[in-house]
């Protein structure tokens, strides 16, 4: 019968669903190479801090090393 039938295809699909636990990949984000940082962002505070050490070595070696 009808009802027999939809019965059926509930339980098929339970007993699917039973055999596949425990098989879920470790995490469904897709690993890739981005990095929190873009690369520009990251040249530029590189660019920033070298170039604010260089500074202050620059003055403090021409102010004798007193600043």
């Amino acid at each position: 019968t009808t009802s027999k039938r939809l019965a059926d295809r509930k339980i098929a699909k339970f007993q699917k669903n039973i055999t596949k636990r425990g098989s879920v990949p470790e995490t469904t984000v897709k690993k890739g190479n981005d990095y929190p940082v873009g690369p520009i962002l990251l040249g530029f505070f590189v660019f920033v801090v070298i170039g604010s050490s260089l500074f202050q070595i620059i003055r403090t070696a021409t102010s004798g090393g007193m600043a």
